[in-house]
């Protein structure tokens, strides 16, 4: 069989799949064992959870933003534990992305590199695969974060360093024409993003930035910049900012040394940094929202 190129991998699927409309399709038994085993293997490892006993900079990591890394590190210490939603959401994540694999070889390309170890500059990380001989990291999103995907908008907000962990995988295997596939958890739509070699970061400057600077005494700039809210004067953190765990103690300074003030707004809760006119909605505070998220 021709190896065919991965942005043709989408358009496969579908193709193959549109056959169910006229009756069932083939699956040879070799899949569906393959597929199985895959599902156990990925239970099994998501039993194992790694890298609860400390910090360590991974392929999975060095992308985010290196405030958020200083943080986390200098938490590292701490008995930080995650909710068990949290711990079912890691799950489906896997099992979703086994079956995009699955698709992706009934349609005809061909798979290979599956978790396979790499290192880049004393960082190690398992890449998805390869697709066809190209790196592809296989993600399920949620509708907001695939139309990230869908439309090519990941260069511009890209939280988890998603573009440095391709950029060092392909650094490792000597490719540049990989990309992301990607389904919708919401509504099973698929795309695959091949993102421009200009929007790749340099992975070996950048894990020699992080090696030093997570190791200072003093946090690095801020991720992102504080944003006004209406014309008063108030000031709140990004989007972003919102779900980081470290976001009070970033922002410890801010409100001349009092810290975050949270309000309850109809759409979320919104974090300032200074109020010069207070909002009219319920203010909520630290332990309070502690509460509320147990």
């Amino acid at each position: 069989m021709s190896i065919r190129k991965t942005q043709e991998i989408v358009k496969d699927i579908y193709s193959k799949l549109d056959e169910l409309n006229d009756g069932p399709i083939e699956i040879s038994e070799e899949l569906i064992e393959d597929f199985g085993e895959a599902m156990k293997s990925a239970i099994r490892s998501w039993s194992v959870p790694q890298g609860r006993e400390g910090f360590s900079l991974r392929m999975s990591n060095i992308g985010r933003p290196m405030r958020q890394l200083w943080f986390e590190k200098k938490a590292a210490a701490k008995d930080n534990k995650l909710p068990a939603s949290l711990f079912i959401k890691f799950l489906y994540g896997h099992l979703l992305e086994e079956l995009v694999l699955l698709l992706v070889k009934m349609s005809g390309h061909e798979v290979t590199d599956e978790q396979k170890e790499i290192e880049v500059c004393g960082i190690k990380g398992h890449m998805d695969c390869k697709i066809d001989g190209e790196v592809v990291d296989v993600k399920s999103a949620s509708g907001f974060s695939f139309s990230k995907f869908s439309k090519g908008l990941l260069t511009e907000d890209d939280p988890f360093g998603y573009l440095s962990q391709l950029a060092a995988y392909e650094h490792a295997e000597g490719t540049n024409n990989g990309g992301f596939l990607v389904i919708n958890k919401e509504t099973g739509e698929l795309c695959f993003y091949q993102p421009e070699e200009l929007d790749k970061p340099n992975v070996k400057q950048r894990i020699k930035d992080l090696k030093h600077k997570l190791d200072l005494v003093n946090p690095p700039d801020f991720c992102y910049p504080q944003i006004p809210e209406g014309k008063s004067g108030n000031m709140r953190i990004a989007k972003n900012c919102t779900y980081c765990p470290h976001k009070f103690e970033c922002y410890k300074d801010s409100n001349d040394g009092k810290g975050l003030r949270a309000f309850k707004y109809s759409k979320g809760l919104m974090y300032f940094t200074e109020v010069k006119k207070k909002p009219k909605v319920d203010e909520l505070y630290e332990w309070e929202e502690s509460n509320q998220n147990t």
